[in-house]
């Protein structure tokens, strides 16, 4: 099944010739190599690129693991480019070269080596690839299918495939699972098998249990407030003494670096900063999420917050959660300062957008609530609430949008 992913694609095509390795990231089994190499080389050969001009090493294959040492990985390269005209080098999983930034910086210097490359850990990648090149390294970053791309090659329509997509995420190989069976079973071998042991192994963490265990509580606790802290006194409530705020703060970072969940820190809109330690944790994938907890804890309102997060960082928005502050009177009649939530402060360069998750449409006193938060924030910004009724976008006397959910994922011209 060919997946078509335009939006990755054209970010490739930009880029293509821009004198920079494409560093292309991304979480474990997302399409990264499909991404690359069926999709982007089929379009430079449609281009009138010969196949001999495009060069791939994978070194996830057991065939190349002798080019995991970076001299013959270079050699091999080298070899495999000589002739006139441009050569695009496509390298899967880089991070498993010994020494890969000295191979990237080799080929950086061979004006006729277009360079792209793949990995799934953030640390070895945008840390060390796009500080060493000094502004020569360009990052795509690649998620699970959005609901945009995985709705047609899912087959059915746009309620079936939620109900789907919402219990089974966007992993692009769970679409050729034949049945609720499979696609579960696939789900927990690659969350146990592939990602936290791969967690493990390259962080040499020893104590299993207390990843287990700040796994499940990040799962279960899917998009709410919390910190290490927290946690920690989570633990300790449950005998897990040994597990410190320390750990736990290590071990989320290390969840981060393997693109499993991302981070949205606390941003106080009228003071524009950030504030606080507090923090909400996504997964990347639903589907993952609720293999972990065994698919027996699904609240589709939580989830379907975290899609809308997702969504908003596939599009290139980078995602805070917003406070405001109102002075409130008290029973005694005092001034109190209340602190009121924004689910995500949306940013993309100049452009700003502040989104209220509210699942169903509310009730008049519960609307209130849901858009007193946008009203508060006093500024011409975008302001949308998103429910997952299927009504027609409509805006209120303040400017604040309503819209269906599967117009935002879908139809982002009617709110972007």
């Amino acid at each position: 099944m060919i997946i078509e992913r335009p939006l990755y694609l054209n970010r490739l095509i930009k880029r293509r010739e821009n004198g920079m390795t494409k560093v292309i990231t991304g979480i474990r089994r997302c399409g990264k190599s499909f991404l690359l190499h069926r999709l982007y080389g089929d379009w430079l050969r449609r281009n009138g690129i010969d196949s001999s001009h495009i060069v791939s090493v994978e070194l996830d294959d057991m065939e190349n693991a002798h080019l995991r040492n970076s001299q013959a990985l270079y050699q091999h390269i080298l070899a495999a480019t000589e002739g006139k005209g441009i050569f695009y080098v496509f390298i899967d999983e880089i991070q498993m070269a010994k020494e890969f930034p000295d191979v990237i910086n080799g080929l950086m210097h061979r004006p006729n080596l277009d360079v792209y490359v793949t990995g799934s850990n953030s640390k070895f990648l945008s840390n060390d690839i796009l500080t060493e090149f000094r502004g020569r390294g360009d990052e795509v970053r690649v998620r699970p299918l959005a609901f945009s791309e995985y709705l047609p090659a899912h087959g059915g329509d746009v309620a079936s495939a939620w109900a789907d997509y919402v219990m089974y995420g966007g992993m692009p190989l769970i679409l050729s699972q034949p049945d609720d069976e499979m696609k579960m079973g696939y789900l927990q071998t690659l969350f146990a098998k592939v990602y936290l042991t791969d967690i493990c192994e390259r962080n040499k963490i020893k104590d299993k249990e207390v990843l287990d265990a700040l796994v499940d509580v990040l799962a279960s606790a899917d998009g709410s407030l919390t910190n290490p802290s927290k946690i920690e006194k989570t633990f300790q409530s449950h005998g897990k003494a040994g597990a410190t705020d320390k750990t736990i703060k290590r071990y989320i970072e290390f969840l981060i670096d393997a693109f499993l969940v991302s981070e949205a820190k606390r941003y106080d809109v009228k003071g524009r900063k950030y504030i606080g330690a507090l923090a909400k944790y996504y997964f990347e994938d639903t589907g993952l999420r609720n293999a972990r907890l065994n698919f027996r804890q699904f609240e589709e309102n939580h989830l379907m917050e975290n899609i809308i997060y997702n969504e908003l960082l596939y599009r290139g928005w980078s995602v805070d959660v917003g406070v405001v502050n109102e002075r409130v009177q008290t029973e005694d009649g005092k001034l109190a300062n209340r602190q009121l939530e924004i689910d995500f402060v949306a940013n993309k360069g100049s452009r700003r957008v502040y989104i209220q998750s509210a699942f169903a449409i509310p009730d008049s006193s519960k609307e209130q609530q849901e858009k007193r938060s946008l009203e508060l924030t006093r500024d011409s910004f975008k302001k949308i609430v998103v429910v997952k009724d299927i009504i027609k976008p409509w805006l209120d006397n303040n400017g604040t949008l309503t819209i269906g959910l599967f117009d935002f994922l879908l139809n982002p011209s009617t709110w972007e």
